[in-house]
């Protein structure tokens, strides 16, 4: 069970720290530990017969709480790329910036100094590294400190110490983090460490920021509640084929999705060559599937945790590289230039006699590979004189046992092997052995001319002088060629790690390859293929999607998927509200691009949407305020598209069951409830029939113009069978409340009764903002009250006070008064 316990605890529920002790009584000691952040003590165990998918990151977090935000030295550290990280940044009170940066790293474990959890700024701090399934882990304030960093970093990080200097010097608070960091890896107590890390500046603004929430909505990665692979894009887009190296960067990049827009065509266009290109394709594959995780060979090398299997595996997979090459330069087509630039230029460098050609005659020379056929990994004899000696003493020894052997055999009267044989013991060393059966036979001969060791139901064991000496040296030699072979093993894998930056730079060019040959896998295996999309910077064009699928969706067996139109267009449609009948496809539509458990939850990834978005952000909202009253809900629900629209001015989809927000986008472009314009909103529906004759309710999945006409909720009442009274009654309760019109909700002439809607009126633009103020200030009073120091007669009273001066105020306000 020690496996899989050990991959629960660490790669499931990432939530616990593991040691693992040895000894007996009351003498134990600690062998090894591993946190979620920290895998490589037990990677032996977790990875043995399973592919290492993700790279687990480790951050430390120095939080500085000042007047105007909170200022956050943050660092963190790839133990199996071995990057260190720095960054410093302001952040505001739901920590966006720090949550976006754990997601796109993939933290695994954060280190917090321990008494920073106490504040209720920290405790914020605490909710959103909990929301990204981070591990928190206090340590003493007094472990983060910049002192002898530099110093450290020096030791740790390839190449001089001046630029290391220059980084670190950059920096208030991020410092403190990273000597904590490297005081918990305890990196410095690893030799194998020193000068094989690098280290660089985190930039936040790299990649699409993307919050726990958005990873969570649009099934990005993995999750134990997925019921087949083609849940998440994660498992529909894996079809890597190296072991381990393509899937984490797969993961690294869902994570981290490009901006720039030429790096973002690149991409593209060696997809679409590997997509036209279907014998490339497939013959780049085949030779991948032989490649194994040399990032994780390469870490153990460098550790001297290898063995010759490990450097046997490199080779193999260095032997692939020239067939990749050779495979890569058959092709012509219209992008050759980029695939010379990007793989054949460095594959040639990297494969010449000064690199990895260097490697593959160390390894031909130095390992017996004639060996491998029958499992065994030895030092080839002739790579070494004193070996060589040795083995041919080894040689000799068991020429002159086998003929004893034989001789003896002769003496006895006895066939060789099949009555006597020769055994090789840890006890007793060679010996003969007869059944019991034929002892009687020699039993004279044994106990004058031989020694019997052992009497047992197998037989009888027996030696003699000459077959002890023989047998003797035999084990001398034996001991001193091991010896003589661990010593050359040591010495090959030592050469190896000086090949480090040749096998890193290699590691990153396959896994690149693979991960963008299982693309284009994905792409032309598809029953309906993918399409090539066209990219603009961010601030030209528009985001128009034609025939738009869901990957996942649509990949699973029961799905026969609709495919939709979605045109985000500046000043026309930037802003879309999607109406529409539950179940109808509103979520499944925005997403292309799960369902919130509580309105706080709501509402704080709600604010976090506002906090951290910009012009250049997608916001996807689905069902907002459902968790509250109806006016509540609506209310916000209002006020935040006005928000999004005016001040961000992101392109937004916006899914609900307000159908009243429809009349933000009245036809004109603009409505004058505030005298305000707005501009660039457009209402879309999911489409659903009902029959007239048969008042059958068909969903049709199919994004349609214009707002929802209709409710489908008293449709499916009549379904499910309900009383017939209750229908009816229903209905004249919907007919009084309900009017899906835009122009009745807004009149585009404020002062205009609507005629028709018995239950919208008119409100004079003055008497709203005198009463939309009086609610704003009743609001924010009831929001300052310190409830959790009151009582619950003291909090009524205090409430009741409130509603008591907003009732006063709704006197002189026609439109305060209906909420009474």
């Amino acid at each position: 069970m020690f496996e899989t316990i050990t991959r629960d605890l660490l790669l499931e529920r990432t939530d616990h720290t593991l040691e693992l002790y040895e000894g007996s009584g009351s003498n134990w000691r600690l062998v090894k530990s591993a946190s979620p952040g920290n895998l490589s003590s037990f990677e032996d165990v977790l990875f043995a017969n399973n592919e290492m998918q993700d790279t687990p990151v480790v951050v430390a977090l120095l939080p500085n709480f000042r007047e105007n935000g909170c200022t956050v030295g943050f660092s963190y550290v790839d133990l199996t790329k071995r990057i260190l990280g720095l960054a410093e940044f302001l952040d505001d009170s739901h920590f966006t910036n720090v949550e976006s940066a754990l997601v796109a790293l993939g933290c695994k474990e954060c280190l917090l100094p321990l008494e920073s959890g106490k504040s209720s700024e920290c405790r914020t701090l605490s909710d959103a590294l909990t929301r990204c399934g981070v591990m928190v882990t206090e340590r003493k304030k007094t472990e983060f400190k910049a002192r002898d960093l530099v110093q450290d970093l020096g030791r740790l990080v390839k190449g001089s110490i001046e630029p290391v200097r220059d980084l670190v010097s950059g920096f208030e608070f991020a410092p403190a983090a990273l000597g904590a960091l490297l005081s918990y890896a305890e990196l410095l107590a690893d030799e194998g460490n020193y000068g094989n890390y690098s280290i660089c500046r985190y930039n936040l603004g790299s990649y699409m920021r993307l919050d726990s929430a958005a990873m969570r909505a649009l099934n990005v990665l993995e999750s134990k509640t997925d019921a087949n692979k083609n849940f998440s894009l994660f498992g529909l887009m894996n079809r890597t084929c190296t072991a381990g190296m393509g899937k984490r960067l797969l993961h690294m990049w869902l994570k981290q999705p490009l901006l720039d827009v030429s790096e973002i065509n690149s991409r593209l266009d060696l997809v679409q060559a590997f997509v036209e290109d279907t014998e490339l394709r497939q013959d780049l594959r085949q030779h991948l599937r032989r490649i194994s995780d040399i990032e994780r060979l390469m870490r153990n090398i460098q550790r001297t945790r290898a063995g010759l299997q490990h450097i046997v595996k490199l080779y193999q997979s260095s032997i692939r590289v020239p067939h990749i090459k050779s495979a890569l330069e058959k092709y012509d087509g219209q992008f050759s230039s980029l695939i010379k630039e990007r793989y054949l230029d460095p594959f040639e460098l990297l494969t010449d006699d000064d690199h990895s050609n260097k490697f593959i005659a160390l390894v031909e020379t130095s390992v017996d590979l004639d060996q491998l056929e029958n499992g065994e990994y030895m030092i080839s004899p002739s790579y070494d004189d004193a070996l060589a000696t040795l083995k041919s003493e080894q040689e000799s020894l068991e020429r002159q046992i086998h003929n004893l052997h034989k001789q003896t055999a002769f003496d006895l009267d006895l066939p060789v092997d099949k009555a006597l044989k020769l055994d090789k013991g840890t006890q007793f060393g060679h010996v003969f052995r007869i059944t019991k059966k034929e002892e009687p036979k020699v039993r004279k001969k044994l106990s004058t001319q031989f020694i019997v060791l052992e009497t047992r139901k197998d037989g009888v064991k027996f030696t003699n002088t000459k077959l002890k000496k023989l047998g003797d040296q035999y084990q001398k030699v034996l001991e001193e060629y091991k010896n003589c072979q661990k010593e050359l093993v040591n010495r090959v894998v030592q050469t190896t790690a000086t090949f480090s930056e040749v096998f890193e730079h290699l590691a990153g060019f396959l896994s690149e390859l693979d991960v963008l040959l299982s693309f284009a896998d994905l792409a032309s295996s598809c029953p309906t293929p993918y399409t090539r999309p066209r990219i603009t910077p961010p601030d030209v064009g528009d985001i128009v999607l034609e025939g738009s699928r869901h990957p996942c969706v649509e990949a699973q067996d029961w799905v026969n998927f609709i495919p939709n139109d979605c045109r985000l267009v500046r000043g026309k449609s930037w802003f879309q509200i999607i109406t529409g009948p539950n179940m109808g496809g509103k979520s499944t539509f925005i997403r292309q691009l799960r369902g919130v458990s509580t309105f706080m939850q709501e509402m704080l990834e709600t604010a976090s949407i506002l906090k951290g978005a910009t012009e250049n952000s997608l916001v996807i909202i689905d069902e907002l305020g459902r968790g509250t009253s109806t006016y509540d809900g609506f209310g916000l629900a209002w006020a935040i598209c006005e928000h999004i629209v005016e001040a961000i001015k992101a392109p937004t989809l916006f899914a609900t069951h307000f159908h009243e927000l429809t009349a933000l986008a009245h036809e004109n472009g603009n409505y004058e409830l505030q005298k305000k314009q707005i501009v660039g909103v457009a209402n879309y529906h999911v489409s659903a029939h009902i029959d007239s004759s048969s008042r059958k309710l068909t969903m049709l999945y199919k994004v349609e113009p214009g707002a929802c006409d209709q409710s489908f909720g008293i449709h499916v009442a009549e379904f499910a069978n309900f009383p017939e009274s209750v229908v009816a009654l229903a209905r004249e309760k919907a007919a009084e409340l309900e009017d899906f019109s835009p122009t009745s909700i807004i009149s585009t002439d404020a002062g205009q009764e609507q005629e028709g809607s018995k239950r919208k009126r008119g409100y004079d633009a003055d008497d709203i903002s005198r009463g939309a103020a009086k609610a704003h200030k009743f609001l924010k009073e009831f929001a300052e009250l310190p409830l959790e120091t009151m009582d619950l007669k003291q909090a009524l009273q205090q409430v009741t006070k409130l509603k008591d001066d907003l009732q006063k105020d709704a006197n002189n306000s026609e439109w305060l008064q209906q909420f009474f």
